[in-house]
C-alpha cells in the first residue's frame, strides 16, 4: 500500500503541482495549484488513485462512491474498477452541479437505492465547500454519506469544515507532503 502512495505522490508532484499566481474555486488566491486532472486522466495515475482510495471505501463499508462532476468522476470510476478487480461491486455516483433541464431532471446519477451507504470522493480539497455540496445532494437523494475522502488536501479549512459538520474525512496526500517531495 505505501509503495502505491509513494508512486502517487511522485505522480502528483511531477505532473499536477504548479507554482505561480492562481485563483481557486473558492475564490481565494494561491501561489500554487494542483491540477490533479493531469493525474486522474492518465491510465497509470488513475489506477494509483483507485488503489489508494479503495481501501478507505472498503473500511467504511460503502456500497457506492462518487461526488461532484467533473473532478470526482474518474476517481469514483477507478475506485469501482479496483473494487471489481478485488471481486467486490461498488456503484458509481455522479452529483451534478445543477439538475438536468431535460429527461429525469436528476441531480444525482447512478443506480442507487434509498439508504445506500456512499463515500464522497474528491480530487483536491481546499475549503471543502464542493464536497459539502455533494454530501448535501446525496443526503437529499436519500443516501447515507459515510464520509469524504480526497486525493489531496490543501490544508485550507476542509478538515475543520468536515469536523464542524460531523463528517468523517480522510485524505491520501496533503500539501506539506507534496511540497517536501523531491522533484
Amino acid at each position: 500500500m505505501e509503495d502505491n502512495i509513494i508512486k502517487l505522490l511522485a505522480a502528483v508532484r511531477q505532473r499536477a503541482y504548479r507554482e505561480g499566481d492562481f485563483t481557486l474555486a473558492s475564490g481565494q488566491k494561491s501561489t500554487y495549484y494542483i491540477d490533479l486532472k493531469e493525474v486522474t486522466l492518465d491510465g497509470e495515475g488513475i489506477l494509483l488513485i483507485g488503489r489508494a482510495i479503495y481501501p478507505v471505501a472498503e473500511l467504511w463499508g460503502v456500497e457506492a462512491v462518487g461526488g461532484m462532476e467533473l473532478g470526482s468522476v474518474p476517481i469514483s470510476t477507478a475506485v469501482c474498477m479496483v473494487a471489481a478487480m478485488e471481486g467486490k461491486n461498488l456503484r458509481n455516483v455522479i452529483v451534478r452541479k445543477e439538475a438536468k433541464g431535460h429527461g429525469t431532471q436528476k441531480m444525482v446519477e447512478g443506480s442507487l437505492s434509498p439508504g445506500m451507504k456512499v463515500a464522497v470522493v474528491e480530487d483536491v480539497v481546499s475549503t471543502g465547500g464542493s464536497s459539502l455540496r455533494a454530501v448535501h445532494s446525496l443526503r437529499e437523494a436519500g443516501l447515507e454519506v459515510t464520509g469524504v475522502v480526497a486525493v489531496v488536501d490543501r490544508m485550507m479549512g476542509g478538515v475543520e469544515l468536515f469536523a464542524k459538520e460531523n463528517i468523517t474525512y480522510k485524505y491520501i496526500l496533503d500539501i506539506d507532503r507534496i511540497r517536501s517531495a523531491a522533484q
